[in-house]
């Protein structure tokens, strides 16, 4: 038993990569190609399988063997991804400054929808007041969920304690 060799082959774990770097994220090489792109912000797995179609690369191997020249299709496909793809399934369309429609990717998304949450914040408008008291924007419910203070309902183990307390105070003043 103290002979075998281990499960995974020693060559193969040497061409793999641990990190390919896309943008400034760094992507796990040892899933797959729709796997790694799916942890990216803004690609979702509808994207990351047209990505994988652009770049004509199989979407199901893994990432970190794949060929340099293989790695910079997919970095290509990925930021030129606007330009391939209808204007609907892009993320950000008809920017409200420029009018144009891109596809955010990484903390370029973060940022962007940070900027037009600060817009409507500025302009006050009611999804921008909503997001300023921190309350729900999208037309949620707010009687029932979305509390965050404290606990909800009668604690009745606390009442019955504070009563008997009183009863004894009660009591000893006699």
């Amino acid at each position: 038993m103290s002979e075998e060799q281990p499960q995974g082959d020693t060559e193969d774990d040497e061409d793999l990569r641990y990190f390919v770097r896309i943008g400034k994220t760094d992507l796990d090489g040892t899933k797959s190609v729709e796997r790694s792109l799916i942890e990216m912000n803004g690609i979702g797995r509808r994207t990351a399988r047209i990505i994988a179609h652009e770049a004509d690369v199989d979407r199901t191997a893994t990432f970190g063997r794949l060929e340099d020249d293989e790695i910079n299709a997919v970095v290509d496909t990925v930021e030129n991804y606007a330009d391939t793809v209808p204007d609907w399934l892009n993320n950000s369309q008809q920017d409200f400054y420029s009018g144009e429609t891109t596809h955010e990717v990484g903390n370029d998304l973060n940022m962007s929808q940070r900027h037009d949450i600060n817009r409507l914040k500025m302009i006050e408008s009611y999804r921008g007041i909503r997001h300023k008291r921190g309350q729900k924007v999208r037309g949620q419910r707010t009687k029932s969920t979305g509390r965050t203070e404290g606990t909800i309902g009668v604690n009745v183990e606390e009442i019955r304690e504070e009563q008997a307390e009183e009863e004894e105070a009660a009591g000893e003043e006699e």
